[in-house]
């Protein structure tokens, strides 16, 4: 009887130290439109922990659907980005930051793609918004595949809207 205690002991520990193994893999929550850079990781801390719907409200005017942008992700299972000098820049009202970065994708299978381009962020002047208030967001974004190592994609530079 001794020996059986032991090993439910045994378990018990087992199995709570695999449940905080597996709550420590999933990614810190992260929001935050303090900048352009911190903005774009948030999108892809949002992916990474599969919630699309915060994902998808950084854009301000998303080219797709809400379901075929999470269609995009099905296969997905990480994102890693790398993300450039940014200088923001003003224009009639807003505040605007052109965000290089490299992104490399793993699916499911272990298959890795990498794309690079920059992402548009863009915030109206906060002292002249009325309600309701538009926080920064993703203006635009210009992502293509390419070959090559993640640190090598990246963009030198990217540049406002003229």
């Amino acid at each position: 009887m001794k020996a059986i205690f032991v090993s439910l002991s045994t378990a018990a520990v087992l199995a709570v130290s695999a449940f905080h193994a597996g709550a420590q893999d999933q990614a810190a929550y992260i929001d935050d439109r303090s900048d352009g850079p911190a903005l774009v990781r948030s999108l892809y801390n949002a992916i990474n922990r599969q919630e699309y719907a915060r994902a998808y409200s950084y854009f301000s005017d998303p080219v797709d659907s809400y379901e075929t942008f999470v269609e995009g992700y099905a296969k997905t299972v990480d994102v890693q980005v790398l993300i450039g000098s940014v200088t923001q820049e003003g224009a009639a009202g807003s505040i605007y930051a052109p965000v290089p970065v490299a992104i490399k994708s793993t699916e499911k299978g272990g298959k890795e793609k990498v794309f690079a381009g920059c992402y548009i962020t863009r915030i109206v002047n906060s002292a002249i918004q009325e309600p309701p208030f538009s926080p920064l967001h993703i203006e635009s974004a210009e992502l293509e595949k390419v070959a090559g190592p993640l640190e090598k994609a990246l963009p030198k530079v990217c540049h406002s809207p003229s």
